[in-house]
């Protein structure tokens, strides 16, 4: 069999049409193959390639002059290691020489300037994004010696959260117009119907200014506001002190029907959710959701309540008062304890300061968290709420509308020890902000218990407008 002969090409790659050459033969001799020895294949590539590169011209020394001994290869390392040593040496003292012609003052860089700029406006911004929602601003009661002592006396207890919860502030609002309307007297030349409205507007943004309106209130003034308008386009006008007593009698209605007897609904169609065994799970204090924990028992249900709760009104420990006196099983535990809590729960109640029309709950600040954790342990959240809190209004998070309490109620923890935030004024990169209410959306909640029966949160819009369609509400 022919001996192939091998091209230039073949004899320039090391694995094609050669033998394998162990490193031992490499350094200890000078083998040959066919095309000359290693060396000279190596000068040949050297050649062909044309490199004038100092790495390819010292290479090619080396090839020509390899060292064979050990010794050889010894002294030829610890040259190299020498040179190398220099190079560092001579590149580090050029680094470090003070050049004065090459030195240059110093230029303010746009670039950070402009970067520096930009930090400060976020940091702005993120200290005004909560600008719109205004802390409640304590008018002088001087200056309003001319509104009735009822509002006054009203907006007192809601600055000190003395009244708290939305069926409770809206009695209190009612009631309170009630008498402001009966001891009102219209000037002599202008109509009661008429002078009214106007007579209001004053204690309606007195109130507002001492404590921010729930939407429940709003909807209720709004229904207010309609009744006298409906009294105004009455043909013959209606004489004075008709009038009067049209408006305190349907104040009266509305809070007999849509509040007082719309909790007795609630809870009639409520307890039918609860069995017994029940371990059941509410947030803070409903007085709708107390009464339904009241009709479970008076008709012989055997269940226990978990109240959680929260900083800084803890309403949940009156809650948890009243039911205990009535000889309810109660546990008392913070938010933060919401998931231990949660496992031995069965279904979530809790109340609702308005339903908006995207169905989502507008309530106390913790529930949207309370409702996320049971629908993550997969237990139904049922909601308790009369249909006067459907209000017409969108909302997807806590933000765009809420209101702000007083940021050093979070602050006083004890009144025997000094805070540790007593000073937070001081801090420049320190706010407080103490937000009222949050918003739970709509697919964390399963159902919603109303006078009406129980219907799914997205039915919200349809209740709405019926009641201002049928009802005039």
């Amino acid at each position: 069999m022919a001996t192939p002969n091998l091209s230039t090409s073949a004899v320039n790659s090391p694995l094609i049409g050669q033998p394998m050459v162990s490193y031992e033969a490499q350094w200890l001799g000078t083998p040959t193959i066919a095309g000359g020895s290693i060396e000279d294949i190596l000068r040949r590539r050297g050649s062909q390639s044309g490199s004038n590169t100092e790495e390819a011209r010292g290479r090619n020394q080396l090839s020509a002059k390899k060292p064979t001994t050990k010794a050889e290869r010894r002294a030829l390392q610890e040259q190299q290691r020498v040179e190398k040593q220099k190079r560092v040496s001579t590149a580090n003292t050029s680094t470090n020489a003070p050049n004065n012609t090459d030195k240059k003052p110093p230029v303010n860089n746009p670039t950070r300037s402009k970067n520096t700029a930009l930090a400060a406006k976020n940091d702005l911004q993120r200290k005004s994004i909560l600008n719109h929602l205004e802390l409640p601003k304590k008018p002088d009661t001087d200056k309003n010696k001319d509104l009735h002592p009822a509002v006054l006396s009203l907006a007192l207890l809601f600055s000190q959260y003395k009244i708290t919860g939305s069926n409770a502030r809206c009695v209190a609002v009612l009631e309170t117009f009630s008498q402001v309307i009966k001891d009102h007297q219209p000037p002599d030349d202008a109509t009661f119907v008429r002078h009214i409205q106007k007579h209001l507007d004053p204690h309606i943004a007195f109130l507002l200014n001492y404590r921010y309106m729930s939407l429940s209130i709003r909807e209720c003034i709004r229904w207010l506001k309609k009744i006298m308008a409906d009294l105004v386009a009455v043909h013959p006008p209606v004489a004075d002190q008709d009038a009067r007593q049209t408006l305190q009698k349907q104040i009266d209605r509305f809070i007999r029907e849509r509040i007082t007897m719309a909790d007795e609904l609630i809870a009639h169609n409520a307890v039918t959710k609860i069995e017994d065994g029940d371990v059941i799970l509410t947030f803070a204090k409903s007085s709708v959701v107390e009464h339904v924990f009241l009709e479970a028992k008076k008709i012989g249900r055997d269940f226990e309540v978990i109240v959680i709760d929260s900083r800084p009104l803890l309403e949940g420990k009156n809650l948890c008062v009243k039911l205990v006196r009535n000889g309810i099983k109660c546990k008392y535990t913070l938010i933060s304890g919401i998931y231990v809590a949660l496992k031995t729960a069965t279904k979530v109640f809790m109340g609702s300061h308005a339903i908006l029309n995207n169905g989502s709950s507008y309530a106390r600040i913790g529930s949207a968290a309370v409702a996320m954790a049971a629908t993550d342990k997969q237990i139904p959240v049922i909601l308790c709420c009369e249909t006067y809190k459907f209000v017409n209004r969108t909302q997807v998070d806590s933000l765009v509308m809420n209101e702000k309490g007083d940021p050093f109620s979070l602050v006083q923890t004890s009144d025997t020890t000094t805070p540790v935030l007593a000073n937070w004024k001081q801090q420049q990169n320190l706010s407080i902000l103490n937000l009222m209410y949050d918003v739970t959306p709509s697919k964390y909640i399963s159902a919603v218990v109303t006078e009406i029966g129980i219907i799914p949160c997205t039915s919200a819009p349809v209740i709405w407008r019926e009641y201002n369609q049928y009802a005039g509400y």
